[in-house]
């Protein structure tokens, strides 16, 4: 399975959105041929170019969110039984009140309660259950329980993606976290890949919530979204549109520079979705004392995790992370 920023690479973008979206593009265009009718060229014209600017900003969750890339990925999500993996399954609210799916997968009771806990944060394609091999991979090497989040609009979970609103179901599973016993509160690990590292980025950033965070990895994220654009698009002209005019940015590098929690950057530096050197412009912005940066020379966008000596990579840092203390947040309030 491959799963993408992806169709963005191998797809022309107005493709997408005219499958997407063509009964809303058949209407712009009779409201166009309509005014010019009534009204003339030029105001025609002005109504053409609103609609149509105002049709592709709210158009660009397609480009971005892509729930529905993989077969059955919203009607069915495999469990974490397919690898023999303990797990329960769990529907909570996030902050909004909307309904999302989590895989709670605990290490055996005799060592759970001192075992680090990772809240895994997936990418902007399918479903937690096609990350379900890498999850038994964490699992097992590194002797971790993990907490698996399906955005909203994603699998199981109700709702549609949105920034702000994957946001707040990040924040919504720490919340889960906290009100649980059986977990060792001192030893939260957050791990986000490709869309899921700016999520965890932006979690990692807000004080309310990096007090409970022990360690944060990184695995190929970006920037932010106007930053890829003009990577995946090839045109520098995309750094000098107004932020207002995207619908979703996702500022990475900005957020970043508030994240003071021991983090690790895994980049792959054969990735050929997001340019490896945007994790090299994360890592030296970072404001965490305690980072690093691991290369892989043959790691891809989403296979990184396969490649030998990875999981001894994590495995050591999250030991070097050992006597690091979350400092108590400067604030309490939320600016979702």
């Amino acid at each position: 399975m491959t799963i993408k920023i992806e169709s963005l690479k191998l797809f022309p973008w107005f493709m997408i959105v005219l499958t997407k979206c063509w009964r809303l593009l058949c209407f712009i265009a009779t409201l166009f041929l309509v005014a010019y009718w009534l009204f003339g060229g030029i105001l025609a014209t002005a109504i053409f170019i609103l609609t149509t600017g105002s049709f592709f900003y709210f158009s660009q969750d397609y480009l971005l969110f892509h729930p529905n890339d993989n077969y059955q990925s919203r009607t069915f999500v495999q469990t974490p039984s397919a690898f023999d993996l303990p797990f329960q399954n769990v529907f909570i609210k996030s902050i909004d009140g909307t309904l999302i799916h989590l895989y709670l997968i605990r290490q055996p009771d005799t060592t759970t309660s001192l075992a680090p806990t990772i809240v895994f944060l997936h990418g902007n394609a399918g479903n937690m259950g096609h990350r379900l091999h890498n999850a038994a991979g964490l699992y097992r090497n590194l002797g971790c329980n993990l907490l698996m989040v399906e955005y909203r609009g994603y699998g199981l979970s109700k709702g549609f993606p949105s920034e702000k609103g994957i946001y707040m179901d990040a924040m919504a599973a720490m919340d889960f976290l906290a009100g649980r016993t059986d977990i060792n509160q001192d030893k939260i690990i957050v791990f986000g890949r490709s869309l899921g590292g700016a999520v965890a980025i932006d979690l990692a950033s807000r004080p309310e919530y990096s007090c409970r965070i022990w360690c944060l990895i990184l695995e190929n994220t970006f920037t932010s979204i106007p930053d890829i654009a003009a990577a995946l698009f090839k045109k520098s002209w995309f750094l000098f549109l107004p932020r207002l005019l995207y619908k979703n940015k996702f500022l990475s590098k900005e957020k970043i520079q508030s994240v003071t929690v021991p983090t690790l950057f895994v980049s792959g530096l054969s990735d050929a979705l997001v340019p490896s050197y945007m994790m090299n412009e994360l890592y030296e912005v970072c404001g965490s004392e305690q980072k690093h940066l691991i290369q892989v020379v043959e790691g891809g966008h989403n296979d990184t995790w396969t490649s030998p000596g990875y999981y001894t990579s994590l495995s050591n840092f999250i030991k070097s992370s050992g006597s690091y203390s979350p400092k108590p947040p400067s604030s309490t309030v939320t600016d979702v």
